[in-house]
């Protein structure tokens, strides 16, 4: 019989053993790693390699070998690679919940077995958003260091949606932010509250608001600055209501930057270029506020920062303790000074931030 006489078996038992002699040796595949399914999904859930990278603390090149690896074990691609972003393969999404699953077991199975260590030796993981993680946490930080030395923590800054996915991930214990960002979305954790964050107008110190009633009482170089407003983008929902906010507070201003951090805003702000919204604590750097910069209360509610955690940590060692702390650094934090609201912006708006 020729080559091309031989028909392919169409039994796959038939089809291994005419691939294989019965006494040639198994070759071992290749095995799934815990840290690659973590790469996987860092990936699946960041827009970039980059962002995945930045969040493992890993460089990009071994990322991506990693990444390489596992879909060659798998025998095929989990990702379709598109110029600036990576979506997942029918099979990416198959592995991706679990995955999550197997990475879950695994931070519950340590996570239990740290309690008998008494605590002493955990790695304590948190993200949080910048101005909590900056001005809160370093307190809190240092008190639950002083009662477990060997503790240590892995601790990253991220977008609240971001948070949240780490948090259902089991790839963080703790997640630091704003309550009214994620509200219905944090089901299933509690919400332990450290402190209220109230909005202010951030304005450059030679811009002064305290006794003016009509904004067109400020002499011309002031009202033009007043109208140039640096607008920090975060979400569909809340871009739209800060936008309301000045279309009716401020109704002939214009936009002349969009940021994505309030302290990029802020740092604007203090060159002079426009005036911004912003939550108070991130107008603090340290322990001290920010000078080159006014600040006045606004009519809008304050932000409410919450520490999200799983149930089963809130009695938990060490878990607990830096809770503790975290509330008490909270309760001791002294808020920088802010000026009342000036009086043609003292009235409701029609939504709030």
């Amino acid at each position: 019989m020729t080559d091309d006489d031989r028909t392919i078996p169409t039994d796959l038992t038939a089809l291994l053993q005419t691939a294989r002699p019965r006494n040639a040796p198994r070759v071992r595949r290749p095995e799934i790693t815990l840290h690659q399914l973590r790469i996987f999904w860092a990936v699946a859930h960041s827009e970039t390699l980059t962002r995945a990278a930045k969040q493992l603390g890993l460089a990009q090149p071994s990322l991506s070998q990693q990444l390489s690896k596992l879909e060659s074990t798998v025998g095929t691609r989990l990702f379709r690679r598109h110029s600036n972003e990576m979506t997942l393969t029918e099979a990416g999404t198959y592995l991706l919940p679990r995955a999550e699953q197997i990475l879950r077991n695994m931070q519950d199975l340590e996570d239990g077995l740290g309690q008998f260590s008494g605590g002493q030796r955990v790695t304590v993981r948190l993200a949080g958003i910048n101005s909590v993680l900056r001005v809160v946490l370093p307190a809190a930080l240092t008190s639950t260091q002083a009662k477990f030395p060997d503790i240590d923590f892995d601790i990253q800054e991220s977008a609240p949606a971001d948070i949240l996915e780490m948090l259902y991930g089991r790839r963080v214990n703790i997640g630091l932010l704003a309550a009214n960002s994620v509200a219905e979305a944090s089901v299933g954790f509690l919400q332990i509250p450290l402190i209220e964050d109230p909005y202010v107008l951030v304005v450059p110190e030679q811009l002064e608001l305290d006794d003016i009633t009509d904004p067109r009482q400020l002499a011309p170089s002031d009202w033009a600055l007043l109208n140039r407003s640096i607008q920090f983008i975060f979400g569909t929902q809340h871009a739209k209501r800060v936008a309301d906010w000045y279309d009716q507070m401020l109704p002939e201003h214009r936009v002349v930057a969009q940021c994505r951090s309030f302290e990029v805003a802020i740092g604007l702000v203090r060159a002079g270029s426009g005036i911004c919204l912003a939550p108070a604590l991130s107008t603090v750097s340290g322990s001290t506020s920010l000078d080159g910069v006014r600040l006045y209360r606004i009519n809008a509610d304050a932000r409410r920062i919450v520490a999200l955690i799983a149930s089963q940590y809130r009695r938990q060692e060490p878990y607990a303790t830096l809770i503790d702390t975290l509330q008490a650094a909270g309760e001791a934090l002294a808020l920088p000074g802010i000026r009342p609201t000036p009086a043609f912006l003292n009235r409701a708006p029609l939504s709030e931030l």
